[in-house]
């Protein structure tokens, strides 16, 4: 599969008449970079260029990380074998979907996050769903930090403190750290070009991508949050778009995050935290997938969907899903934020039944008060 993705791309790039030079590149002027490769050295000569040299896992000192039983994500990917017992250092998304992975594969998964809650970006009530579905899989250690790792012949001693510290150190076969990640910034001799790099490796750009250097652009992980793909590309189209001459510049209303876990949780546009920190007077309205029928009929009653809107305008701001696939339903929110649409746009679009998606307009019924499918708080008693 991963032949494929990538065969695709290396074929495209043929096609569209792009050479591809592999190795590690740096610049040596404003117009000119080195690129060391298995055959030696290459210099290339640009009138403009695109820096996407991406982010890598964040290493913490006290960590043994030259121990080949403790991972980075691309190392958990680099399947040998399965762990018996696997720490997750980190309930971010990172972690939390290859703990998803491992525990399929067997692995018994405990996670240890400093935080009162995993995937601390997203909504309290969107996590609590979540989290009483994954407590059967994982041991969740939550508001709890490692303070140590010794590697030892027999395993992995981790040390850890906080609310659900266990007394003793603990023995893991693998730990994987999922702690974040940092951007490439510094490894990449930009200041020989002129290009200006902050301490934490980010380089600033404008709405085009242009980095300080006008004929010098930046996109994805390197340029700042949220490290995603999908706003990476974009980013890519736009610069690559102003060096063709077109009239472009990236400002996306919203970009979506998904946690590809089981169940998923995916959220876009502004969570409730953000709202209330912007000073937006705003209501949620929540639709629970109990009360789906395809839910029902599927198994995955225990997902919810959410709306939040602007008590005001009554437009959408932000919404988030948490379910099996749900990441696939984010997609009409999403869109519904980028057109300025408002509850009553929503609810009065006639959504397939039976659908999961369709509890996206019931959320929004929910809402305007027309709702039929659950008990309407918002009716007028008579």
């Amino acid at each position: 599969m991963i032949n494929q993705l990538t065969g695709g791309l290396a074929g495209m790039a043929k096609g569209r008449k792009v050479k591809v030079v592999n190795g590690l590149g740096k610049f040596t002027g404003a117009n000119t970079l080195e690129v060391e490769g298995e055959n030696g050295k290459t210099v290339i000569n640009f009138d403009n260029a695109i820096i996407a040299a991406g982010s890598r896992p964040i290493q913490l000192p006290f960590i043994p990380h030259e121990d080949p039983r403790i991972w980075d994500s691309t190392d958990a990917l680099e399947l040998k074998e399965v762990p018996e017992r696997l720490l997750v250092m980190g309930g971010g998304i990172i972690g939390l979907e290859m703990g998803t992975v491992y525990h399929a594969l067997g692995s018994q998964i405990d996670v240890v996050e400093m935080f009162d809650q995993v995937i601390p970006a997203a909504d309290k009530d969107i996590v609590k769903v979540f989290t009483k579905r994954i407590s059967k899989k994982f041991n969740l250690m939550l508001e709890t930090k490692v303070t140590a790792v010794e590697a030892k012949e027999d395993g992995i001693y981790v040390t850890m403190e906080g609310k659900k510290a266990p007394a003793e150190p603990q023995r893991y076969d693998a730990v994987l750290v999922a702690i974040g990640r940092v951007p490439n910034g510094k490894n990449l001799d930009a200041g020989k070009a002129g290009v200006e790099v902050d301490d934490r490796g980010f380089i600033r750009v404008d709405k085009q991508l242009r980095t300080n250097v006008p004929h010098i652009f930046a996109i994805g992980d390197i340029v700042g949050q949220p490290m995603l793909a999908h706003k990476g590309v974009h980013e890519g189209h736009v610069a690559a778009e102003v060096i063709a001459g077109k009239k472009h510049y990236f400002d996306p209303k919203v970009i979506p995050s998904i946690a590809y876990t089981e169940p998923e949780v995916a959220w876009v546009g502004l969570t409730e935290k953000e709202a209330k920190e912007k000073g937006i007077s705003y209501e949620t309205a929540t639709f629970p997938w109990a009360a789906s029928g395809r839910a029902i009929a599927s198994d995955c009653a225990d997902g919810m969907t959410k709306l939040i809107f602007d008590k005001e305008s009554h437009r959408v701001i932000g919404g988030a899903i948490v379910g099996t696939n749900g990441g696939e339903l984010l997609g009409e929110i999403g869109l519904a934020i980028e057109m300025g649409c408002d509850a009553e746009d929503i609810a009065l679009t006639i959504h397939a039944h039976p659908t999961l998606h369709e509890s996206v307009g019931l959320a929004a019924e929910v809402f305007e008060g027309s709702i039929t499918d659950l008990p309407n708080p918002k009716a007028k008693k008579k």
